[in-house]
């Protein structure tokens, strides 16, 4: 049913040209899919993918956005309307959802990896994305995740992306116990992201970056020891204050210099995550130093999302106040503030999260 209040048109801002500035326009009320729901957004953050999307880059990777895009992936809200074959979702639910939709038969997602799904759709890619103010979300039952009372939306909107990726990083992936040692390299939201769930897992927390003010926020959330790699060397520092060497590292940049640092702060038989994907310097392809990686029996693991089954375990950390991803929250932004936020992102300045809370 559609409450009647609810507007036949809305206000978004679309991307007509990749890396030209995004266009504030009226676009049409979304119909609700038969097997969907439409949400009406609290809050939607602005990712680093979405600046990826934004300036073309991923070409290599088979991705060319079908323009005039709407982008978008990391959104909470409230559902407004119900299509007639959903039974477990209602009006007024409090929901969030991960960034890409999976289809649910395919064997991986099957085998309970709906992250790699072999015919998945993104929001703000492939799919018009969220950053306007009402949602249409289809196959919403396999999708969606309803909110503890205690999470509310601007929290829930950290966790689409870069957050539960960092959680399944560090959880899943590498594996990480309590009493290891950890670096991570690049203070992103990605990057602060992993320091807050490392702390909380127990573990030791070393940050590096190239700005002090994210470096002192990685302290802020979990982080015992930092380095800036603008004026010291990281692997050296690193590996003089562990006496040897961390036991795992996660490169949250994606840039060739952290790779193969992250790779050389390693102790023997060392865990390295990759998270962070290359840009246009890079296409997909980065140097490695493969000798050292097989004399040191060094394990190296991609981390794309999370799978649907961490989710109840990342919202009972946040709903027991183990992880705080609100606290990651730089700035809240109107809709017409997209544009300055995605310059900031060009030039690595925006600290923390940076989410749209007003339409």
């Amino acid at each position: 049913m559609r409450s009647a209040t609810l507007k036949k048109a809305m206000r978004a801002a679309l991307m007509v040209e990749q890396n030209e500035p995004l266009a504030m326009s009226e676009v049409d009320f979304p119909l609700v899919p038969p097997d969907g729901v439409v949400v009406k957004l609290d809050a939607c953050g602005i990712c680093r993918t979405d600046w990826h999307i934004w300036k073309g880059h991923w070409d290599w990777l088979g991705v060319h956005p079908r323009l005039p895009l709407i982008l978008g992936h990391e959104m909470a809200g409230v559902v407004v309307e119900v299509g007639g074959e959903v039974r477990n979702l209602h009006v007024g639910d409090r929901v969030v959802a991960p960034f890409h939709y999976s289809c649910g038969l395919c064997n991986r997602c099957q085998a309970g990896f709906q992250n790699l799904c072999k015919r998945p759709q993104f929001p703000g890619s492939s799919l018009q994305g969220f950053v306007y103010n009402f949602q249409p979300v289809p196959s919403s039952e396999w999708y969606l995740f309803v909110l503890p009372d205690s999470v509310d939306s601007l929290a829930a909107s950290t966790l689409g992306c870069r957050f539960m990726t960092a959680f399944h990083g560090t959880v899943e992936i590498a594996q990480l116990r309590p009493g290891e040692r950890i670096a991570v390299y690049g203070c992103g939201g990605v990057g602060l992201s992993a320091v807050m769930i490392a702390s909380a897992l127990g573990a030791e927390v070393i940050a590096v970056d190239i700005d002090d003010v994210k470096l002192e926020k990685a302290h802020e959330v979990g982080a015992t020891f930092s380095v800036n790699s603008s004026s010291e060397d990281p692997v050296s520092a690193i590996k003089e204050f562990t006496n040897g060497g961390v036991e795992v590292t996660i490169d949250a940049l994606g840039i060739e210099e952290t790779v193969q640092n992250s790779i050389g702060t390693l102790r023997v038989r060392g865990r390295h995550v990759q998270i962070g994907l290359t840009t246009a310097k890079e296409r997909g392809l980065v140097a490695m130093p493969i000798d050292i990686i097989v004399a040191q029996e060094i394990r190296i693991a991609g981390c794309h999302g999370m799978p649907r089954r961490r989710y109840p375990d990342l919202l009972r950390m946040v709903d027991k106040g183990l992880i705080q991803p609100a606290s990651l929250i730089g700035q809240e932004v109107s809709l017409e503030n997209v544009n300055s936020v995605l310059d900031g992102m060009s030039s690595f300045e925006n600290v923390g999260f940076s989410v749209i809370t007003t339409w």
